[in-house]
């Protein structure tokens, strides 16, 4: 797990006050709600791919879902997941702490558009029991991901 490195990308921006862990799992969209104490939407899951052109992790509002057609319309290819051990392998954070910082060389971020209408959002930090208090609008700039729409609301 690289909370460390997590840990230390956020003093570099003077956010590491926003670094939340939680004596429970975070790992899924409805644990980090109960932990964090806020609606599931403003938790932001991040997605790990596999495409041709190489991993590629796209961050969504925690009530939206990926739209496979939206997905291969960007992408020119059906959505693959990773599968067990390969997301951390893929990505350099297991599965349920995938964030968007701290990434293994090559990865590609991408933010969906569920997350911009929101004022608060909680990324995983690196590990399944922790996250990160930021603005959709500070989260593209720590990550300077370009905006995309492949989501649909559940």
């Amino acid at each position: 797990m690289r909370t460390e490195q997590v840990k230390a990308f956020l003093a570099q921006h003077h956010l590491q006050e926003r670094y939340l862990h939680f004596a429970q799992s975070s790992a899924t969209v409805e644990l980090a709600a109960q932990a964090v104490g806020c609606a599931p939407r403003h938790i932001v899951k991040t997605l790990a791919f596999k495409t041709r052109q190489g991993p590629v992790v796209i961050c969504l509002a925690g009530s939206a879902r990926i739209d496979n057609r939206k997905f291969k319309a960007l992408f020119h290819e059906k959505p693959s997941f990773p599968h067990g051990t390969e997301v951390e392998q893929l990505t350099g954070h297991p599965a349920g702490g995938v964030c968007p910082f701290a990434l293994n060389e090559g990865v590609k971020v991408y933010l969906d558009e569920s997350v911009r209408p929101l004022d608060v959002v909680y990324p995983a930090a690196g590990a399944p029991d922790n996250a990160v208090r930021l603005t959709p609008q500070e989260l593209q700039q720590l990550t300077a991901a370009p905006w995309i729409d492949v989501s649909k609301t559940a």
